[in-house]
């Protein structure tokens, strides 16, 4: 009689579904990633990756983050006769350190990098570049989430997962209309001081200072980080209660904060705990915030590459797609997934797929030379809000 292939998933044995991956992350600590890249230069040779030949390898291993797919749709695929193998990593960093230390021999064939982080992987070697004839279903990604400003070409990785952040607030303590980064300052500093929550990610913290000013999120430009730093260090972080990625998943059912910047998928799972869920308001702030994006990826050196290319393109398909969605709370960027949630009575659509327009206005985050200074300033904040 066959047997169903092993699912393993090397996971933190704390990992919940309701900690979800966009919260796990600690910061925007691309530093620690720059050192681990730093031994990994061009002249050094990598491992090369199998050569497909349209069978099907009875294993697939995959480095991502824990607990970020549907079990289900992993119990559906390996019953095509491949053993899927899954270990989990908890930053970008950890992730570029592993491939860089091995060199193409990891032994892992799929990874999940954020979309930001493409062009360091690339540039050092750690990505293989994707064949995507390989992806029938490729052109079910919608073209909005293709061709990113980090990835032209889709030559490195396609969307997995995608979302924004903004902020969350109870209508009960601020009663004034809440629709822009100006309006989160002026709460936080006034009516929601000491009751306000920040995430812990300094691309996302500093932002809303460049949001509620004008000033591009990716900004390089000495006297805006100048700026940024004087108000966020001496003003906002003596008003802030905590930074805390995960704040809003409890913090909206148990009411600690009456603001918090946030994930707009981990709003969702803190409005479904809650009681009173029509007491808190989501705003896509104006005039702009973040559109994060995680991705499918192969690892150099990889020696599973049909059953990669197999599991990816198993990934795009419409019903896969939504299963994954409705268990991670965010858009894969598939094609139909809001028609989906509409036929499958999906709890707050609102808060994972945003109208066009919301969308349209989003700005990619860059690593640039005015990194190491935002991760600077907050430190900082924090150091001022704990004294």
């Amino acid at each position: 009689m066959a047997t169903t292939p092993d699912f393993r998933a090397l996971i933190p044995t704390g990992s919940t579904a309701r900690i979800t991956r966009r919260a796990l992350l600690s910061g925007f600590v691309v530093l620690g990633a720059a050192g681990a890249l730093s031994a990994c230069s061009p002249n050094k040779t990598f491992a090369a990756s199998a050569k497909l030949d349209g069978v099907m390898e009875n294993k697939l291993n995959i480095y991502s983050w824990g607990d970020y797919d549907d079990p289900g749709n992993i119990t559906t695929f390996m019953k095509n006769g491949t053993t899927v193998q899954f270990d989990s990593y908890g930053s970008n960093e950890e992730l570029i350190a592993k491939l860089g230390a091995t060199r193409g021999t990891s032994g892992y064939d799929i990874i999940v990098p954020t979309g930001s982080y493409i062009p360091m992987m690339s540039q050092n070697g750690l990505l293989e570049e994707l064949q995507l004839d390989q992806l029938k279903n490729f052109e079910n990604i919608e073209p909005l989430y293709r061709n990113q400003s980090w990835d032209p070409g889709n030559k490195y990785s396609v969307c997995k997962n995608w979302g924004t952040t903004g902020y969350a607030y109870d209508a009960r303590v601020i009663t004034t209309p809440m629709e822009s980064w100006a309006d989160f300052l002026e709460a936080a500093t006034g009516v929601a001081s000491k009751k306000t929550a920040l995430l812990e990610d300094s691309w996302e913290v500093c932002s809303i200072y460049f949001g509620a000013h004008g000033i591009d999120l990716n900004t390089t430009n000495k006297a805006d980080l100048d700026a940024c730093e004087e108000y966020m260090v001496k003003t906002l972080a003596t008003h802030i209660k905590a930074f805390n990625s995960t704040a809003v998943t409890s913090g909206i059912p148990e009411e600690t904060f009456v603001l918090m910047q946030a994930f707009n998928g981990d709003v969702r799972l803190g409005m479904q705990e809650s009681d009173s869920p029509e007491s808190w308001k989501f705003v896509y702030p104006t005039p702009t915030a973040n559109i994060w994006m995680d991705t499918w990826a192969i690892a150099k050196g990889a020696q599973n590459l049909d059953a990669a290319y197999a599991f990816i393109d198993y990934m795009l398909e419409p019903e896969v797609s939504f299963r994954e969605v409705d268990y991670m709370g965010y858009n894969t960027g598939v094609v139909g997934m809001a028609d989906l949630a509409a036929a499958n009575d999906f709890e707050l659509p609102e808060l994972v797929f945003p109208p066009d327009e919301v969308v349209a206005r989003l700005t990619a985050s860059e690593i640039n030379s005015g990194t190491e200074r935002i991760v600077k300033i907050l430190n900082r904040m924090m150091a001022q809000a704990a004294s």
